[in-house]
Formats: C-alpha cells, sequence, structure tokens
C-alpha cells in the first residue's frame, strides 16, 4: 500500500512538474514575440545614445533576475521558516519563495532572461543601424555590428558571473530582501484590511 501511495505521489509530483513546464513554454513564447514586436516598433524610433541606455538597463534587468534565480536555489530553507517564528517582516514570502524555489528559478532566469536577450539584441540593432547610416562599405558594417553585439553579450555574462558569487554567498538574506519588498506591494493592503476587521 505504501508502495502504491508513494508512486501515486511520484507520478502527481512529475505532472505538476510537467504541466508548470508546458505554462512556462506557452508564457516565454507569448512574451517573447509581444516584446519581439514592441522592441522593433519602439526601439527603431530612437537614437544611438537612448538605445544604449534602454540596453545597459535590460542588462541590469538580467542580472538581476539571474541573482534571483540563483539565490532562491542556494537559501537555506531552515533560515527562513526561524525568520516566520521570530515574525521577520517579509519571511512568509520569503518561505514561500524557496518552496517554490525550481519556478521561481525557472521564471527569474530563463523566462525574464530570455526576453532581457531579446530586447537588449533589438536595441543592438538600432544602435547598428543608427551608427551604420552613413557608411557604405558593407565590410565595416559587419565588423560593426560584430563588435556591438559580441559587447552586449560579453557585458552580460561578465556582470551576471561578478554577481553569481554574491547571490550564492548572501542567498538568505537576498531572498529575505525580496520578501520584504514583495510584502510591501502585494500583501500590504489585505493585512491592513484584515487588521481592520479584527479591531471591529
Amino acid at each position: 500500500m505504501k508502495r502504491k501511495k508513494d508512486k501515486v505521489k511520484a507520478s502527481a509530483v512529475e505532472i505538476r512538474h510537467y504541466r508548470w513546464a508546458f505554462k512556462m513554454f506557452i508564457v516565454s513564447i507569448c512574451l517573447s514575440s509581444l516584446f519581439s514586436l514592441l522592441s522593433h516598433s519602439v526601439l527603431s524610433s530612437l537614437g544611438a545614445i537612448m538605445a544604449c541606455a534602454m540596453i545597459a538597463l535590460f542588462i541590469f534587468l538580467s542580472v538581476v533576475f539571474d541573482m534571483i534565480g540563483i539565490a532562491v536555489t542556494s537559501a537555506d530553507e531552515d533560515f527562513f521558516k526561524r525568520a516566520v517564528e521570530k515574525g521577520e517582516p517579509g519571511s512568509e514570502v520569503a518561505l514561500r519563495l524557496k518552496k517554490n524555489s525550481e519556478k521561481v528559478c525557472s521564471f527569474c532566469a530563463d523566462v525574464v532572461g530570455d526576453i532581457c536577450g531579446i530586447l537588449s539584441g533589438a536595441g543592438g540593432a538600432c544602435v547598428i543601424l543608427s551608427i551604420s547610416q552613413n557608411i557604405s562599405q558593407p565590410s565595416v558594417v559587419i565588423i560593426i555590428s560584430t563588435l556591438v553585439s559580441s559587447l552586449i553579450a560579453g557585458l552580460t555574462i561578465l556582470f551576471k558571473a561578478l554577481m553569481k558569487g554574491r547571490a550564492i554567498k548572501n542567498a538568505d538574506r537576498l531572498i529575505l530582501r525580496l520578501g520584504k519588498i514583495l510584502d510591501k506591494i502585494f500583501f500590504y493592503k489585505r493585512k491592513k484590511s484584515e487588521k481592520t476587521v479584527d479591531k471591529k
């Protein structure tokens, strides 16, 4: 009986895992398509300086979400349980993030990372077009295109590599801080309404 129950539980977990992966597949396609269209329509009208600023923003977001993805998988669940017992703000949200670390990591590192990659690539294309407008030689345009694309990829990899160590080392504090931010943004109004109900 126990073996049958264990098999049923394992199959249920596996089904949920595949269902989540399929959801992320659909979400990533939809969001990637949407942001790809928006990037080509909006970024194409920007100049080289604004496009560079947008690229820097997308690289920053990609690095931040990659840090969250790494930190949530590296964090210690017991740390958040102790924080919940102490009543530390944001600890409940942080514990929830840790318990769903696989999903959080997948969304942050894969979905958001891919979208930021698309947007920074579109920004790079705008920079290339802006620079190469007055250049007639195709070989020079190819060199510029290669340099811009390589620089974007190199900067993204560099900052991700630099921040990975910090994300692993300070995983608990980083996720707790994220929990506090999310708690204030999404759960503050609900808690306020619960307090008013209790007073009545």
